[in-house]
């Protein structure tokens, strides 16, 4: 069997945060653009009450390029995040291989502190 040192442990602990983190990052910059595709679709409808015509068939074209490049990087930060979260999984999967006593005590400590913190949970 094989010899571990904390190196190994520490390792893993930032392969998962660092992961972990870019997951976070991935979605807020989704956030982010689900907002602005919002607020950039409400402006194009509120402009586009009072066209006729031409100029609505432009802002309808308008709307739809918007919609479109929403979708494509809706598509690429879904991509992205799914990537990180199976590298996240991957980094825990061999943490937990190569050390499953100390994944038993960090999960035994907050099964534990849950449970603590349920109970003083007023009722």
């Amino acid at each position: 069997m094989e010899a571990h040192t904390g190196n190994g442990a520490s390792r893993h602990s930032r392969e998962v945060s660092k992961a972990a983190q870019s997951v976070g990052e991935s979605s807020s910059a989704l956030t982010q653009e689900f907002n602005n595709f919002v607020t950039d679709i409400e402006d194009l409808i509120k402009s586009s009450a009072s066209l006729s015509g031409e100029e609505l068939s432009k802002a309808k074209d308008k709307i739809k390029q918007r919609i479109d490049s929403a979708k494509e990087a809706f598509g690429e930060t879904t991509e992205n995040v799914t990537a990180r979260a199976r590298k996240a999984v991957a980094a825990t999967h061999q943490y937990v291989s190569e050390e499953p006593w100390k994944a038993v005590g960090v999960g035994a400590a907050v099964g534990f502190l849950l449970g603590v913190a349920v109970a003083r949970r007023p009722q």
